[in-house]
């Protein structure tokens, strides 16, 4: 049987871990964030090459050694975690393609090959700033946050984005 102090020790802990969770339940900036430290943790982010997006062509996005495009442990891995869509869009002219992602069309596919929409979202990352608001996705109303990916010399090479659905 365990003292009552190791127990409240280790409930504390079992607290602690489920707490960061919680806290991003339903919240896009805290998971934008986490979605940000993930792709950071594999290395810098640089564009390299032409590569399939859907029915389209966009240039290969690496964080590090890792292609994102077309590649979708991470985005899949927010929606299980935290229940929020997820994007990762490579600049491709004055677009920004949709290269990663766990948002449906209407047909129920993968939203991959599609452009951000030219919005507030677009022109904030556009400018190298991040945007947070309300927003429409393929159709669907979102409280979403949107963060520029940029390069070595401070250019916007893509965007991150999470959203939750609007009830």
């Amino acid at each position: 049987m365990l003292k009552t102090s190791t127990r409240s020790f280790l409930m504390a802990g079992v607290c602690a871990a489920v707490m960061p969770l919680a806290a991003l339940a339903n919240d896009p900036k805290a998971t934008i964030a986490e979605l940000d430290a993930r792709l950071a943790k594999l290395g810098a982010p640089k564009v390299q090459g032409i590569e399939k997006a859907g029915d389209k062509e966009a240039p290969g996005l690496f964080f590090g050694p890792r292609k994102l495009n077309n590649n979708y442990d991470i985005v899949d891995d927010i929606k299980k975690k935290f229940g929020a869509t997820a994007t990762i869009f490579v600049k491709q002219g004055d677009e920004f393609v949709r290269i990663s992602t766990n948002v449906l069309t209407p047909e129920g596919k993968r939203g991959v090959g599609t452009t951000l929409a030219r919005a507030k979202a677009f022109e904030a990352v556009s400018k190298g700033q991040s945007f947070c608001g309300d927003v429409d996705v393929l159709g669907t109303a979102f409280s979403a946050c949107y963060n520029p990916v940029k390069d070595d010399k401070g250019g916007v090479i893509g965007v991150t984005y999470v959203g939750f659905k609007k009830s």
